[in-house]
């Protein structure tokens, strides 16, 4: 399913699309190999994979485009490209939704804070811009999408909840088509039910924190038109490359790992080195 009618109305319809977060395009085969329906190009895991750095919007939008690109080059499956705050103004989001809507990402996440933007679930507090300016955006946004298939996810960084609801009814009149809470924002079912209700449209959910531990799929699947768990490919890489390389670092031998690795044969077969060495036979003919 990739960019096209059919995942904008399963969205609409909260047929719930289930993600993960990929960091680069090995992670985003992975996860398509794994069976999700799409797969999110989580700005934590860029700015750690590109840059080994914390999410703060350090990476510029076209380093964030230029894995996006290659990560929707990678995979049949739908692509939601995070792109913090837009990277500017209302005019700067418009040339951003326009470079990733070309890349062919099936949807966008915009976040309400002030550029640049801090990761809500590291630090205590963010600064998010005032409600006029995030209609505008979004407005912005939606004026520059050319292909309506693609969503408009506006997410609101506030931790208000009746707050939240209010900037989530204006950004849905100002063109949003799913709305994002953080996931700090609410602490119950019920108050996330609330918002589904109040913004009249399916809700986008960052599974983290306590909806990653109290949630139920079937009740985030009430609420929820995307469900995405955008941490657990990029810490699951980060825990078994630190065990075995510790031990690799110690013993200078790959004998005793404490975690098992992939068979190199299955890996190349993964990869598709059997595709490319198919193509080389046929178009390289030289001599």
């Amino acid at each position: 399913m990739a960019r096209s009618a059919d995942f904008k109305s399963r969205v609409l319809a909260q047929k719930t699309v289930w993600a993960a977060g990929a960091y680069d395009a090995l992670s985003a085969r992975l996860i398509e190999e794994a069976g999700f329906d799409a797969l999110l190009t989580s700005g934590f895991g860029i700015s750690a994979s590109y840059l080994g750095q914390p999410d703060a919007e350090l990476y510029t939008m076209s380093e964030n485009l230029a894995v996006t690109h290659n990560v929707v080059n990678a995979v049949s499956i739908p692509v939601i490209a995070d792109i913090d705050t837009g990277y500017g103004n209302a005019i700067n989001v418009m040339r951003t939704v326009r470079e990733f809507e070309a890349a062919g990402v099936a949807a966008v996440i915009l976040e309400d804070q002030v550029a640049p933007k801090r990761c809500p679930i590291c630090v205590a507090g963010v600064e998010v811009i005032p409600l006029e300016e995030g209609v505008a955006k979004i407005e912005a946004a939606a004026a520059a999408r050319r292909d309506p298939n693609m969503l408009i996810i506006a997410r609101t960084d506030v931790v208000s909840e009746a707050e939240a609801i209010e900037r989530g009814k204006a950004y849905v009149k100002a063109g949003a088509d799913v709305i994002q809470p953080i996931s700090k924002c609410f602490r119950s079912i019920e108050g996330l039910r609330a918002m589904r209700q109040g913004c009249g449209v399916p809700l986008s959910l960052q599974v983290l924190g306590w909806l990653e531990r109290d949630l139920s799929p079937k009740e985030i699947e009430e609420i929820a038109g995307i469900a995405t768990f955008p941490l657990v490919p990029l810490m699951t890489a980060t825990h078994a490359l630190r065990e075995n390389l510790k031990v690799l670092a110690e013993k200078h031998s790959s004998k005793e790992l404490p975690r098992p690795v992939v068979d190199h044969n299955d890996f190349i077969e993964f990869i598709g080195f059997k595709e490319v060495e198919e193509l080389q036979l046929k178009y390289l003919r030289a001599g």
